[in-house]
Parts: C-alpha cells; structure tokens; sequence
C-alpha cells in the first residue's frame, strides 16, 4: 500500500480536471482496501473511493480527506464463470471474455473505467447492461465491517442504478462475478437498433461475439467515447446526462412543448419504461435545445462527435466543465420541461 500527501487527482481521471487530495493510498489487494477504509471510517476522516475515474468530477479546490485508489488484480475465468478484481481493467476484461468465445458483455466494450465501477452504476450501452449478466457482488459493508456477498437481485439494479449508488457510503465494491453464455462463439441477441443496422441483421439476431465487440468499438470511436489521450473529444465522462424517464403527465407535457417549439409534425424519442413512464432521449434534447456537437468557446465545450460528451480541450477547470453543464442543463429546462441529471458524480462540488 503506497501513500502520498498534496497528491494530483486529475491524472486518475478521464476529465484530467480535480485538485489535489490531502491523502492519496494506493490499494492493490483488497486487504489493503478494506484496512484503509477502515482506517478513515475509524478516525472520522472523509473517504473517497476513485477505481477509473471515468465517472468522476471532483472540484478545483481537491478533496480534504483520504482518497483510496483501487487498483487491485484480478481476472478469474471458469467455464461461463468469471471473477474480476474491483480494480481491473473494464475494457480488457471484455476483450478477453470475447477471445474466450462467451457472450453476455460484448456490447459493452470500450466503456472505460474499472470492473467495481459497473454495479453501482448498472453500467449499460447498445442494449446490454451488466445487471443481466451479474450473479455476485462482494462488498465491504462499511456499516458492519463486514465483507458481504450480495446476489444480482440484492443488488436492486435499475437504470444507471443500484444499491451502491442510492446508499453510496455503505458499500465498497471488492469482485464482481458474472454469469456469462456459451453461445457457441456467438454473440447475445442483439437489442440495439443501431448496432443491429450497422451489422446488417434484425434486432434479436446473433453475430459472431468478436464481430460484436468490434462493431460497437467504432461505434463508440466515432462518437468520442474510447479513451484516446491525443484527442480531447474522450476528455470526457462519456454520456454526462442519463436519459430522462418522464410520468405519463410529464410525457404529456413535454410533447406540448414540443408542439409548440418545433411543430405538430416532430416526433422526439420515446422508450417504454413501465408503470406507463417513457424514456426520452437526454441527446436528442440538447441538441434540439441549441447546443449543437462542439458547442461552446471556452476550455470545456461539448463533443465535437457527441452531444451527450463535456469535454475538456485540454486546459479547462472543473468549474469550467460545470458551467457548461449547467447552460446546457437550464437551456433544455427552459425549451422542453425538463431537468438533466448528471451521470458522474461530484465530488467537493455541485452541478
């Protein structure tokens, strides 16, 4: 376990944006994880827990506390039965599950970040999420000092949601384990209507896995979501805003709005998403409010290849970010009714 004092945090994160930490440990087994989070629970010292940093905003100022950089190992492959470490690598963990010849998180490749980051977020893209696939989440649960081995459904997932993020000082991640297919080289049914048009076959059909992955992979390239340090369109968090879910009275509401803004003939996104709610489109939104792809003339501006990407041109602050996010957010209140949430989490600031 190594140390550090006044330690850089924007290198460990996808923004490049963050002040420093006051104390910076590095953890590469899960003893050490547990031992220096119960080490600040115990002196009462604020704890932040940072695994990719690829859904991570912490503010100018750097964060007065100890922050714990999860960098454990750990890829444990048995028949369709796959272990990952909290600390491993998302996107190579996907590579290998598809050389291996199984199905199940294909679609989720590119998508940086650590393997611990995908539960809490129920980490999702072109129709998979990793609810489906999930069998066990073990945990340090902060609250008893206890590891814990939580089913997918203890795990209470939603969209771009779980247990962990609605009680986000509770749980720290440790291994997640996965129920993946055997397909026979093949991939999961594809749900995606984009990567099914790009791949030339219906929704629901299967493609060889490895022509899967690599279909999403320029798929995502060609929208700024793989991380490349050469090009500020991935200095980003990749989608900031989730997809809005609206009541039935909301959705009513919003297409009023939309009536009245773009005319009777323009019809906006719309995704059943039970109980008679609907998701909409969080891009679709921004971009029909004003803010077109490379918007802004500032260090942060949105991504000249995707709506929902901030970015960072390379020499912004984190307020800078915020105040973007911020003129986008009112401006898509202002035209449509509503209100943007953002995906990554604030850490010593606030949207």
């Amino acid at each position: 376990m190594q140390e550090t004092h006044d330690a850089p945090l924007a290198p460990f994160t996808t923004f490049r944006l963050g002040g420093p930490a006051h104390r910076l440990v590095t953890a590469t087994t899960d003893e050490e994880v547990v031992a220096a989070v119960r080490e600040a629970d115990a002196a009462g010292t604020p704890l932040l827990l940072i695994g990719g940093g690829s859904n991570l905003v912490i503010g100018d100022k750097g964060f007065e506390g100890t922050a714990v950089r999860i960098a454990t190992a750990g890829f444990r492959l048995e028949g369709t039965h796959l272990e990952l470490a909290a600390g491993e690598n998302w996107s190579e963990a996907v590579a290998r599950t598809v050389e291996a010849g199984l199905a199940g998180v294909e679609c989720l490749a590119g998508i940086p970040g650590s393997a611990g980051a995908t539960p809490i977020q129920n980490v999702g893209a072109y129709g998979q999420e990793v609810s489906s696939t999930i069998s066990e989440v073990v945990a340090y649960d902060r609250r008893s000092g206890e590891r814990v081995t939580l089913s997918g459904a203890e795990c209470r997932f939603s969209y771009r949601s779980s247990r962990f993020k609605e009680d986000p000082d509770r749980y720290v991640v440790l291994r997640v384990r996965f129920a993946l297919e055997d397909a026979d080289g093949l991939s999961a049914p594809i749900a995606y209507a984009e990567t099914a048009r790009v791949l030339g076959v219906e929704a629901g059909q299967r493609v060889p896995v490895a022509t899967a992955r690599e279909t999403v992979l320029k798929l995502r390239a060609g929208k700024g979501m793989v991380l490349d340090p050469e090009d500020h369109d991935t200095w980003s968090a990749g989608s900031f805003f989730t997809n809005p879910i609206l009541s039935p009275e909301a959705h009513q509401d919003f297409l009023e709005r939309v009536r009245t803004r773009l005319g009777a003939d323009v019809a906006p996104p719309a995704f059943p998403a039970g109980d008679g709610r609907v998701k909409t489109s969080a891009a679709w939104l921004i971009d029909r409010a004003g803010f077109a792809k490379g918007y802004g003339d500032g260090p942060a501006r949105i991504s000249s290849k995707h709506t929902l990407a901030l970015t960072n041109r390379g020499h912004a602050t984190t307020e800078d970010l915020l105040a973007l996010a911020r003129e986008v957010r009112d401006g898509v209140h202002a035209a449509f009714g509503i209100t943007l949430v953002n995906e990554p989490v604030t850490v010593g600031c606030a949207l």
